[in-house]
């Protein structure tokens, strides 16, 4: 690691306020949201304007940055409203606008000229010369293209003058750096322009022409194929090299993802990058991280394009997640003290549950639901989905407002 080189961060989606707070809560130095167009999530929820405005100043009291996305490939009559749209964010101030048009990087330049670009990973950056023609243009970030590995983007980080980001978990899209045409062909929803229906994680099967009806899988299994379906990346046993690759800022992708994901995310990555600055020659991988990691929704985790590793690459025929994956159940909204506090629940718990806080700092704490009153101080065996709770539990625990709680013992 160069003695010059900043802490590198770690940059979280926020697919809505509560998000925001989460990733926030968990440890992200930025988070990366966007307003309701002109992104690449139209279905994650987003912010209006005056979320962003809200958002922003949130995050700045947390000394955490905000970086709003405008990164879709537009059309001519969205001209003015993109305008528009970008004179209203000039006025919130975020620390980055997220753009991969060069029309929009025009438009940015001209209108706020004071806040920073960086460029997205759908510009397709793969060339020293690439990232320097973005530089002259005023490109201050470049999140690379997905099919770059490490050593690559260590020559870029070591011959631009932009910061480079790139991706360090999450979901990998099967085309050039995220620009697909299935969805709009399948589905008549351009993923290039915010509607993504993710065909490519869509069962398949081959139906002979004159066997109309019968479904043959394409791989010897009862789930048919998924010919498309790449596994997610997961970059935990690298942070040493990619921090000493030079670059800049370390991206969750997810901002259509659930709190478990985010939560379960932000705090294994925001831990592993502490511990190696901490202590980088004594730096290991713990097991309850990659356990954290393995209990979320996912499709199996490979290295992407990073290691040239060309089994990274092929498509996961296994099963989306494992056995007695934890259940997010909820979220604690209010402490009374160690023992007692409130909980917005999102499955149903019962009394006796085993279950995990996944507390800002240090490991996940288990313990076991001993009493529950409902809002009414009326006691209760189970507390239902959308509903609020006070939680008894046996241990005393250091829990703070937003830690997400999950239930180990999922059977019902």
């Amino acid at each position: 690691m160069t003695s010059f080189q900043k802490k590198i961060e770690l940059l979280a989606p926020a697919g809505n306020f509560e998000k925001l707070e989460t990733a926030i809560h968990y440890g992200a130095d930025a988070v990366y949201l966007a307003g309701k167009d002109f992104s690449l999530r139209n279905f994650s929820g987003n912010f209006t304007i005056d979320e962003i405005f809200q958002a922003v100043s949130y995050a700045h009291k947390k000394n955490v940055k905000v970086y709003v996305a405008c990164n879709i490939y537009p059309r001519t009559n969205e001209e003015s409203a993109i305008t528009k749209f970008l004179a209203k964010l000039g006025k919130i101030n975020p620390d980055a606008v997220i753009i991969a048009d060069p029309g929009i990087l025009m438009q940015a330049r001209k209108l706020i000229p004071n806040i920073p670009i960086h460029l997205s990973t759908q510009a397709n950056t793969t060339s020293r010369q690439s990232a320097l023609f973005w530089a002259s243009q005023g490109v201050t970030r470049v999140n690379t293209a997905r099919e770059l590995t490490l050593e690559e983007i260590k020559t870029l980080a070591h011959n631009c003058p932009v910061e480079i980001e790139t991706f360090v978990h999450g979901a990998m899209c099967i085309s050039y750096s995220g620009r697909c045409l299935l969805s709009s062909y399948m589905a008549r929803r351009d993923s290039n322009r915010g509607m993504c229906a993710h065909p490519c994680r869509w069962k398949y099967s081959v139906v002979e022409e004159l066997r109309p009806g019968h479904y043959m899988p394409l791989a010897e299994d009862d789930r048919g194929s998924y010919i498309f379906n790449s596994r997610d990346l997961c970059m935990l046993e690298h942070i040493p090299e990619m921090i000493n690759a030079g670059i800049s800022s370390l991206k969750i992708e997810g901002r259509m993802k659930g709190l478990n994901y985010l939560a379960s995310a932000v705090k294994t990555y925001r831990q592993a990058i502490d511990l190696y600055y901490m202590a980088p020659e004594t730096y290991s991988v713990s097991e309850d991280w990659r356990q954290t990691l393995a209990g979320i929704n996912q499709r199996g985790y490979c290295t992407g394009f990073y290691l040239n590793d060309p089994e990274a690459r092929l498509p996961n025929y296994e099963k989306d997640k494992p056995e007695n994956n934890p259940k997010f159940v909820g979220k604690i909204e209010k402490i009374i003290d160690g023992n007692h506090f409130l909980v917005g629940v999102r499955n149903k718990i019962q009394i006796k549950d085993t279950i995990d806080i996944l507390t800002a700092n240090g490991p996940n704490q288990s313990n076991r639901i001993a009493k529950m009153m409902t809002e009414k101080n009326e006691e209760t065996a189970v507390a239902q989905p959308n509903s609020s709770v006070f939680i008894e539990i046996e241990f005393p625990s250091d829990c703070e407002p937003n830690d997400i709680i999950q239930k180990t013992n999922t059977e019902e």
